[in-house]
């Protein structure tokens, strides 16, 4: 790896911090403003323009709150489970290609890269719920384990009908083959299994059972506060973040649209992105939470076997053709 190979991946490395934290800023807004359309209300209107800067004052009062460790917690594990959370965020960006030629690094197994790094997140919710010495704590980490067991599985299988056809797992590649067709239209059920797997994935409503505020609190992340609270907080919105931009290069066509150009496939690529992350908040502000028998037997009963059917008909149609 030559200087110039460190220095672009240097660059790209803060250019994608600075991206999570610009993107956990905007999508708490939108979510709080959203939501209050929905219900009928104001939302943040007092700081700033339509309270444009509520967010940014919420950051600075979080950073300075005390981060407070339980007495019988395990205080190491329960301090690194906040950056351990936060880390598998940071990875996919930087093989998520935003136009043509702008990604930190195009590899060939990058949607692999993405799949492997972002499992770790499950890893850091189980530890964050263990260490509190908690029993709602505990409960929502297991919860959460099982939750990301089952609907890993659907969004493997419908991630491989798209490789199938493509031959490729380079994120790229994968945005090129869809030049002229994307592959929503060709591969529609596996395009809203892996939405719908990819809502339970993130935690989201509703499917948030690790948290589950009527029934446990705050789950895993009961018992934190601060700082340490804000980056669980960022990394779900980033991790909202990946799984539109993998949904947006493997089923709608990427940085490609109407016009060319270097700077309209960033703009492209964004404005597909951020209609999925505001679709994932209507759907939360608009269907109650499912209860876990119900989000299991979703997973294992219907979605895990029509992703199978869907893959092994694609592989059919594949080696026919």
């Amino acid at each position: 790896m030559t200087l110039y190979d460190v220095l672009r991946m240097v660059i790209a490395f803060l250019l994608v911090i600075t991206i999570v934290f610009i993107n956990a800023l905007v999508m708490g807004y939108l979510e709080r403003k959203v939501a209050a359309k929905i219900q009928r209300r104001w939302g943040p209107m007092e700081v700033g323009l339509q309270g444009w800067l509520q967010m940014v004052l919420d950051g600075v009062k979080i950073i300075a709150k005390q981060l407070i460790v339980p007495r019988d917690a395990d205080r190491v594990v329960f301090r690194v489970a906040p950056l351990l959370s936060f880390t598998p965020v940071v990875l996919p960006f930087l093989v998520l290609p935003f136009a043509k030629n702008l990604v930190g690094r195009d590899i060939n197994l990058g949607l692999i890269f993405i799949i492997a790094v972002s499992s770790i997140n499950v890893l850091s919710i189980f530890v964050a719920g263990w260490a509190s010495n908690n029993k709602y704590s505990l409960f929502g980490a297991v919860r959460s384990v099982s939750q990301n067991i089952a609907y890993e599985i659907p969004i493997l299988l419908s991630l491989l009908s798209v490789v199938l056809i493509t031959h490729t797992y380079s994120m790229q590649g994968i945005v090129a083959a869809q030049g002229t067709v994307w592959f929503c239209l060709v591969q529609p059920v596996a395009c809203l299994i892996y939405l719908v797997s990819a809502t339970a994935e993130t935690n989201r409503a509703p499917f948030d059972l690790p948290e589950a505020e009527s029934e446990l609190t705050a789950g895993y992340h009961t018992e934190y506060s601060g700082f340490g609270f804000s980056l669980f907080m960022i990394a779900e919105y980033a991790n909202m973040f990946i799984v539109c931009a993998v949904a947006t290069v493997l089923f709608f066509g990427g940085w490609h649209g109407p016009f060319s150009g270097e700077y309209l496939g960033v703009l492209w690529f964004l404005l597909k992105v951020f209609l999925l992350m505001l679709t994932m908040i209507w759907v939360r502000w608009t269907y109650p939470r499912v209860r876990f028998d119900q989000l299991m037997n979703l997973a294992w009963k219907y979605l895990i076997p029509f992703s199978l059917v869907n893959l092994l008909l694609t592989a059919l149609i594949v080696k026919c053709i």
